[in-house]
C-alpha cells in the first residue's frame, strides 16, 4: 500500500511515518512533501498513491490549493493544529481529520475507516474540495488581527494593521514594512500571518511575501504567466505573483 505524506513540519512527519508504519508494516511511504507546490509537481508526475495524509497549513499555503491544480482520485486524511477547522464538514464529507498532535489510537480508528471505505466504494461520496476550503476559510477567519506586537530589545511596541503595506521574509526572519516605509521584525512566520490578516485586504502572492492592497503601485504581465509588482514603499527584492496564486490574485483584485 503505498502512502504520501504532505507535511511541513519534520518532526510531525517522521512521527506520522513511524505510527503509519507500525499500524501498517507493509504499507509504504513514497514520499514525504513539505509545500502546496512540490506536491502539486510530484502529484504530477508520479504514479498516484493509495492514500494521502495531508497538513491543512503548509508552508506556502492552504492545501486546498493542491486540488486546484491536480486531480486527486484517492482518498485523503487531513490533519492540522487548529482545533477551530470546520470538523464538521468534513464528518458530512466521510473525510478523516486528525488534530494534530496526532495520537496512534486516532490514526488506527482512520485507518480502519479508510479499509472499509474501500471495502465499499460505492458509499464514498463525490467530495467538493472547494467546498470545504471556503467553509474552512469562513470558520477559521472569525476576525482578524488588528495590531502586531514587536520586540526590540526588551521594549515591546503593537504595530496596527492598517499601517502594515506588506509582510516578506528576510535572511530567514519575517519583516513588517509599514506605509511610512519602517522594517520591524515580527515572531509570526507568513503562514501564521495569512489566518491572521484580512484576506479582502492581504494577498500572499508567493512563498515569501504578503502585500496589502493599498501598496500596489503598479502591475506587469511576467513570464510563465505570472505578475510583476511595484510597491510602495519600494522593495527591494523582486515582488512577483507566482504562476499557481496569479489567477486567485486577479480574482482577489476584484475585491
Amino acid at each position: 500500500m503505498n502512502i504520501l505524506i504532505i507535511e511541513d513540519e519534520a518532526a510531525a512527519s517522521r512521527r506520522l511515518k513511524q505510527m503509519v508504519l507500525d499500524l501498517l508494516p507493509s504499507a509504504n511511504i513514497v514520499s514525504i512533501l513539505d509545500s502546496v507546490e512540490r506536491a502539486i509537481q510530484w502529484l504530477s508526475t508520479e504514479q498516484m498513491p493509495a492514500l494521502i495524509f495531508l497538513d491543512i497549513h503548509l508552508a506556502d499555503g492552504l492545501s486546498f490549493d493542491i486540488f486546484e491544480e491536480v486531480e486527486v482520485t484517492v482518498p485523503v486524511i487531513f490533519a492540522t493544529a487548529y482545533d477551530q477547522y470546520a470538523i464538521d464538514a468534513f464528518k458530512l464529507n466521510s473525510i478523516d481529520y486528525l488534530l494534530k498532535p496526532i495520537k496512534k489510537a486516532q490514526l488506527e480508528q482512520a485507518l480502519i475507516k479508510y479499509q472499509k471505505l474501500q471495502g465499499s466504494p460505492q458509499a464514498q461520496p463525490a467530495i467538493d474540495y472547494q467546498q470545504l476550503a471556503a467553509v474552512i476559510q469562513q470558520q477559521t477567519h472569525p476576525s482578524y488581527q488588528k495590531r502586531i506586537v514587536i520586540r526590540y530589545g526588551q521594549k515591546l511596541k503593537a504595530i496596527e494593521v492598517a499601517d502594515s503595506a506588506y509582510f516578506f521574509i528576510e535572511s530567514k526572519v519575517t519583516m513588517l514594512r509599514t506605509q511610512s516605509g519602517q522594517d520591524y521584525p515580527i515572531d509570526q512566520n507568513l503562514d501564521q500571518l495569512a489566518c491572521m490578516l484580512d484576506p479582502q485586504r492581504f494577498f500572499r502572492i508567493n512563498r515569501k511575501m504578503i502585500v496589502s492592497i493599498e501598496c500596489i503601485a503598479q502591475m506587469h504581465a511576467y513570464s510563465k504567466s505570472r505578475v510583476k509588482l511595484t510597491l510602495t514603499p519600494p522593495f527591494d527584492g523582486e515582488s512577483i505573483v507566482s504562476a499557481e496564486r496569479a489567477s486567485r490574485f486577479k480574482e482577489w483584485l476584484k475585491g
